[in-house]
């Protein structure tokens, strides 16, 4: 049996009004685009996604990841999304398309990108996670609490096929570096590095050698891609995406989704310069208002059958988030009293890529030693 590929491509290419929505005009074009991709074989199966002011394409085909013509048809998609976004003079149109032509890959031209390639199972949940006002760092404690975390994940104190734990794979997004950690022999290193979340990011998880599934197909990807190292300057915030694979050998379902009932702080929010807590929303939530946010997660939830998308089920629309949702609230209450000042405001050394560096440049020359 081939390999299915599950593609999560997203980019910000206009908001309504402002940073809040995606319009339901763009909603469709991009319908519209991957159906037809659909109708020619290109691709098995889509689903088209807003979350808060990103539009999210899923997309399944046999292709493997970074395959030329599947991220082609992204980049397409979110041309035309652009094009009407212009014409409707929607807010920061086509901002995540940093580069005038496609170059083969979208990998470096701004949108995100969680792509997974793997033998479906007998029985073969996914969940895609999409994030928006934050960075992608903001995965890393949810990541590591299902795949490493006993607390959370029951499997692996008490299921044989979880107890070996798993591999990680870090990514140092400032030295273009990785590393290979094994959970949990190594659990205080890993720690050491993820807890560092705007430096260090988990790209991937695997299985370890021996266990129920092949230990070269990821169970977890995550989209790290920086803007502003792309761009070299703001245009928006990251905006993390990922693809989490569930169940027989893998953490339950619920496992995956309970470490989002801690609504954990995390940075972006406005302009990218701000901590706040992390809300799982249903889709409908998915729109930033206050502040333009909070920063919020969604998760479709499917099964795969041959390649095709059952569902998706909204998996945080249950009053079983009520109360996160409320903690989110408050917490987001009590950080933005603090207005302008840490740890409201992030520190000076993760403000670089912001506009505060326009406004300190003006008053560099007013600066006098002292005595």
């Amino acid at each position: 049996m081939s390999k299915i590929t599950v593609s999560l491509i997203k980019a910000d290419v206009g908001g309504l009004p402002g940073h809040v929505t995606v319009a339901d005009e763009l909603i469709k074009a991009a319908e519209e685009n991957l159906q037809n991709a659909k109708d020619s074989g290109l691709i098995i199966d889509f689903r088209v996604f807003r979350a808060g002011d990103d539009l999210e394409l899923v997309m399944t085909h046999t292709k493997g990841v970074d395959n030329e013509e599947i991220h082609k048809l992204a980049w397409d998609t979110f041309e035309k999304a652009t094009a009407i976004a212009k014409d409707l003079k929607l807010y920061g149109a086509g901002q995540d398309l940093l580069s005038d032509a496609f170059s083969g890959n979208v990998r470096g031209m701004g949108p995100g990108v969680a792509e997974m390639e793997f033998t479906e199972r007998g029985a073969e949940p996914v969940i895609a996670f999409m994030m928006d006002k934050t960075e992608p760092g903001a995965f890393n404690l949810p990541i590591f609490r299902m795949f490493a975390d006993p607390f959370n994940t029951a499997g692996l104190v008490i299921d044989p096929n979880l107890h070996n734990g798993f591999v990680f794979e870090i990514w140092d997004i400032y030295e273009h570096k990785r590393v290979l950690m094994r959970a949990p022999e190594e659990m205080y290193d890993i720690l050491a590095l993820i807890g560092a979340k705007s430096r260090f990011v988990i790209k991937r998880v695997f299985p370890k050698e021996g266990g129920k599934l092949p230990a070269d197909e990821p169970v977890a990807v995550i989209s790290t891609e920086k803007l502003y190292q792309i761009a070299g300057e703001y245009v928006g915030k990251d905006d993390p995406v990922a693809l989490v694979r569930a169940q027989s050998g893998l953490p339950a379902v619920g496992e995956v989704l309970e470490p989002f009932a801690f609504p954990h702080l995390v940075s972006g929010w406005m302009r990218g310069s701000h901590n706040g807590p992390l809300m799982p929303v249903p889709f409908n939530y998915s729109k930033c208002t206050r502040f333009d946010g909070p920063p919020r997660v969604i998760a479709a939830g499917f099964q795969l059958a041959n390649g095709r998308l059952v569902g998706p089920v909204d998996l945080f629309d249950d009053p079983a988030y009520d109360y996160t949702r409320q903690k989110a609230v408050e917490i987001a209450e009590y950080m933005r009293r603090h207005g302008p000042f840490e740890p409201h405001r992030l520190p000076m050394e993760d403000m670089e890529y912001t506009t505060l560096p326009k406004v300190m440049d003006r008053l560099k020359d007013r600066f006098e030693s002292i005595e």
